[in-house]
């Protein structure tokens, strides 16, 4: 490398990196890189400059700024000049379809503008990756919504990434259009420098050709694929990953089943979202953590001794009995995280289950109560069946959201064994209806070490990811009646239960505080 050599012959940085800003910005940038050339141990600040340290060091204190940056900083110094060409980290966020959306309520103003924005985006990408020096890459990523007749464009950026040998390659071309036209990505271009250089891979709206031929991903780390149009052997390509611990397949289309015959020894993470499959079978002996979200199938993971975690959200009815009855492959789990749906046709958990979940410590589940008379409702009460399975659950976190529908459900009450080591309850959604009150009362009277009931009246966005104001629109009418309701249950119980929203942000009613004459008096 030539280091910081003052070549006067050498290009401009791209124009597109360097206007978006204003100078009092890159003067920053200039002084946050003396900052740093500090840090790395300059004898005396006074004389010490970028030149004196070695070549091969130089690219590595700039790599340290963002692009943007490590560019506009390029123009402080001409002995600068070039080090932002070995910059490690080639990042691009073009225009994405809610930015392009946003732009303007005039249809042809729209098209305009969205035509400006990308044809920038592409200038930039292109003016950097022709002067970039190829060498040291780390990451080579692109975010922008592409289409395919940007296919010279897009194969251009894909053979630089795969020349420079990136570590970490990510394409994310978000459809805005014509959902079912997708660039191909060729994985055979990274076989072609004759040696694995890919440790992650990110791909997404776009399709690929998986074949057993392809080697070039014995270092794969993580792959994951978000909308991906897969149209050949997958299951021989991930055999061919042979240090995989990280797969994530989301909203992925072309593929039947996930059976995965070969052993994926190193894989820890597995996550399949939104896959219109029949089955799922994988042999991951090192699985640490499972999630899966879609329609109910049969799952099966072999010699998951391993597993501590896992996430299950099913669609349709049968969630919560599916979770509980038929995936025997997460029973080992310490952590298990659930979404269920409640109505009239839900199928019922069975009083006394066959599998126990004797590890299992902690447990979230969000349930989704659909009916047109809350009171009535007492499907959630399967809820203690769950708690019989997992006799040493120690904190337990339940979501609700009562959603209005045309249904009635009428579940039978269950009832609840002691529980010897249930010590936390959090309970948000809680509106005092006749279910949540039996439910919370059962986990009272069983819970023998109980230190804590938390309720929570509002319905949460972080819980529930998306705009839950509609549904906190009367909590001013109802917190009064969740607190009393917990001074009185409290008393009854002597057990401590904390309303999450009253007065002074939590009211809590222990028995330990009243005296035995107004413990009586509620009697």
């Amino acid at each position: 490398m030539a280091g910081a050599g003052e070549d006067e012959s050498a290009p401009p940085p791209p124009s597109a990196l360097l206007d978006q800003k204003p100078m009092e910005e890159t003067a920053a940038a200039a002084g946050k890189l003396t900052r740093l050339e500090h840090e790395h141990g300059a004898p005396d600040e006074t004389s010490f400059r970028m030149e004196d340290l070695p070549a091969e060091v130089q690219p590595v204190i700039m790599s340290q700024l963002p692009l943007k940056e490590a560019v506009r900083t390029s123009i402080v110094s001409r002995s600068w000049r070039m080090l932002w060409t070995f910059h490690s980290d080639l990042c691009f966020d073009g225009p994405t379809p809610n930015d392009l959306d946003s732009d303007t309520d005039d249809e042809f103003a729209g098209q305009d503008s969205t035509k400006m924005k990308r044809a920038k985006f592409i200038e930039t990408v292109n003016s950097v990756i022709q002067q970039h020096s190829g060498i040291g890459i780390n990451k080579f990523s692109v975010r922008c919504g592409m289409h395919k007749e940007y296919t010279d464009h897009l194969d251009r950026w894909i053979g630089f990434a795969t020349s420079s040998k990136a570590k970490i390659i990510h394409f994310n071309l978000k459809k805005i259009y014509q959902p079912f036209e997708f660039h191909h990505f060729p994985l055979e271009a990274l076989d072609s420098q004759g040696c694995s250089f890919v440790q992650s891979l990110f791909l997404a709206s776009v399709s690929i050709k998986p074949n057993s031929v392809i080697s070039g991903f014995t270092i794969l780390r993580r792959l994951v694929l978000e909308f991906v149009k897969i149209l050949g052997d997958f299951p021989g390509l991930l055999a061919k990953c042979s240090g995989l611990e990280d797969l994530e397949i989301i909203g992925c289309y072309g593929v039947d089943n996930l059976i995965v015959p070969h052993k994926l020894d190193k894989l820890q993470h597995l996550l399949i979202a939104g896959m219109d499959i029949q089955m799922v079978e994988f042999h991951a002996t090192d699985l640490a953590h499972f999630e899966y979200k879609g329609r109910v199938i049969p799952i099966v993971l072999h010699g998951c001794s391993k597993l501590e975690k896992a996430t299950m959200k099913f669609n349709g009815t049968k969630a919560l009995a599916h979770t509980f009855t038929a995936v025997p492959s997460i029973l080992s789990v310490k952590t298990l995280h659930l979404q269920a749906f409640i109505s009239k046709y839900a199928q019922k958990l069975p009083a006394r289950q066959q599998g126990m979940f004797l590890h299992l410590r902690h447990m979230t589940c969000q349930l989704i109560v659909n009916s047109n008379d809350p009171n009535g409702d007492n499907g959630i009460l399967q809820l203690a069946n769950c708690l019989d399975v997992a006799p040493r659950l120690e904190t337990l976190h339940l979501h609700m959201l009562c959603a209005i529908s045309s249904s009635f459900s009428s579940g039978e009450v269950a009832g609840m064994r002691r529980h010897d080591h249930l010590k936390t309850v959090f309970m948000s959604g809680f509106r005092c209806y006749k279910a949540q009150i039996e439910l919370a009362c059962c986990i009272l009277r069983n819970a023998s070490v109980l230190e804590q009931l938390i309720i929570e009246p509002r319905i949460t966005d972080k819980v529930w990811a998306g705009d839950c104001s509609e549904w906190n629109t009367d909590l001013g009418e109802i917190l009064p009646g969740v607190c009393e309701w917990a001074q009185v249950t409290s008393e009854h119980f002597r057990k401590v239960i904390s309303v999450v929203g009253a007065s002074h942000h939590t009211t809590e009613a222990s028995l330990a505080q009243q005296d035995e004459g107004s413990l009586q008096h509620h009697h």
